[in-house]
């Protein structure tokens, strides 16, 4: 868990030499956008939990269907079009 948070946070200070972003601010959004993946993966296994499905998918044994793929993707990408609306219009002075 720890280890995933640093590596978002690096891979967010990579990119940031691609855009107009401060190092720290880089590795503010990257820890936010992996805090994000851990709480979409969470709460998707809460609402399989919660209506009793395991397994929502066959094509790959032993993986839970297309949610599993995409749970944490699904909010990380709110923390990073939110970012990016902040940095874009300049709301974080």
């Amino acid at each position: 868990m720890v280890g995933g948070l640093a590596a978002a946070a690096a891979a967010s200070v990579g990119v940031a030499m691609f855009m107009k972003l401060s190092l720290a601010g880089a590795a503010l959004i990257g820890l936010a956008g992996g805090l994000a993946t851990m709480a979409g993966d969470l709460w998707e296994s809460v609402l399989k939990r919660r209506f009793g499905v395991k397994d929502s998918g066959d094509l790959i044994p032993g993986h839970g269907g297309l949610l599993d793929r995409v749970d944490g993707l699904m909010f990380a990408i709110m923390v990073f079009a939110g970012a990016r609306l902040v940095v874009q219009f300049g709301w974080a002075h």
